[in-house]
């Protein structure tokens, strides 16, 4: 079946993300993104593609900071009440009914009861126009980056997909249709992909002490 070029947003699984900001003037925002992805594994950049005319957009300009939140299936429900366009006054937290979670390195808060947070510092901001349409793409730098200790392996970094249970969408002619993933037992190292099979980026994993930690 031939499809329209468009929709090849439809044909590829989506992670679901809550991006949390804060205007100047103190004003909580929360917009679910889902054109979100790192750059390379090398680096510590993350990019996010974003209409120009959003809230997330103007804080962001305005503060450089930003939180990316990652949630589980069990928080599908907070999609639509932080998507909706509402005066740019309204604090998103309480609307949505989600707490605050504080952050480490950004006075961007983060959301509580989500498995995984990135907090960022803006990168770069590049501002594109398609068919007379402007967007944006958001680089981050991730200055903090935490998951929950319940679905985290520390031993090999690996972590719990049944447990964090990952927001998920894939897209239709009528919107969105939320799910998630799962693991199907296929391992395979990153050294399968080089002739001599060692991974050159090995060294990025690691273990570092964590300051005052001893550990």
């Amino acid at each position: 079946m031939i499809l329209e070029n468009f929709k090849r947003e439809s044909l590829i699984p989506l992670p679901v993300s809550f991006i949390s900001t804060v205007s100047e003037d103190g004003v909580r925002n929360i917009a679910p993104y889902s054109c979100v992805m790192p750059i390379l594994r090398p680096f510590d950049l993350v990019c996010v593609a974003s209409a120009k005319m959003r809230d997330t957009f103007v804080n962001i300009k305005s503060t450089e900071e930003f939180v990316i939140n990652m949630p589980g299936a069990d928080m599908a429900d907070k999609v639509i009440p932080t998507a909706m366009h509402v005066p740019f006054d309204v604090n998103e937290f309480e609307l949505a009914d989600l707490k605050e979670r504080p952050s480490t390195k950004v006075q961007v808060p983060g959301i509580e009861g989500c498995y995984a947070w990135m907090e960022c510092k803006l990168h770069s901001m590049h501002e594109e126009e398609y068919n007379g349409v402007p967007y944006l793409l958001i680089m981050g730098k991730v200055v903090h980056l935490e998951i929950d200790d319940n679905v985290y392996n520390p031993e090999d970094g690996s972590w719990d997909l049944e447990n964090a249970k990952p927001l998920m969408m894939t897209e239709s002619d009528k919107g969105m249709h939320f799910c998630t993933v799962k693991s199907i037992d296929k391992f395979e190292p990153y050294g399968a992909m080089f002739e001599d099979g060692k991974d050159p980026l090995s060294w990025m994993y690691e273990k570092k002490e964590v300051p005052g930690t001893g550990k």
